[in-house]
């Protein structure tokens, strides 16, 4: 059996632009993306926690500090929001014990301020 677990979660990056006329997508400084472990395209929840706004989208990779809504995503967010980026994996029973979940804080301008393995 396999077993959907919180591969990582990216707790309050602001969002720094919005971009409708993107093909889609939510830029991500590469840097966070690295040190969570994701990659150009994969897929990702965004959880906006000023106006309860829950989608899922893709990443790609940006400058230092940016976090941009593109295409209709755009729509559900504004400049300043506090979003949570999380990301799942399927994980099949032999290997939970081994899973670690990572968890990014953030602070102003997007910079990470500390990381947990739990």
């Amino acid at each position: 059996m396999l077993r959907k677990m919180l591969k990582v979660k990216i707790q309050q990056a602001t969002v720094t632009d919005k971009n409708l006329y993107y093909e889609g997508s939510l830029t991500l400084d590469k840097e966070i993306m690295d040190r969570a472990g994701l990659l150009p395209f994969e897929a990702v929840w965004i959880y906006n926690i000023n106006n309860g706004a829950r989608f899922e989208t893709y990443l790609i990779e940006g400058e230092k500090g940016q976090v941009i809504l593109n295409g209709a995503a755009a729509r559900l967010g504004e400049v300043g929001d506090q979003l949570i980026i999380a990301a799942y994996a399927w994980v099949g029973e032999g290997d939970l014990p081994y899973f670690k979940t990572r968890i990014i804080y953030l602070k102003e301008q997007n910079e990470i301020q500390q990381i947990k393995s739990l």
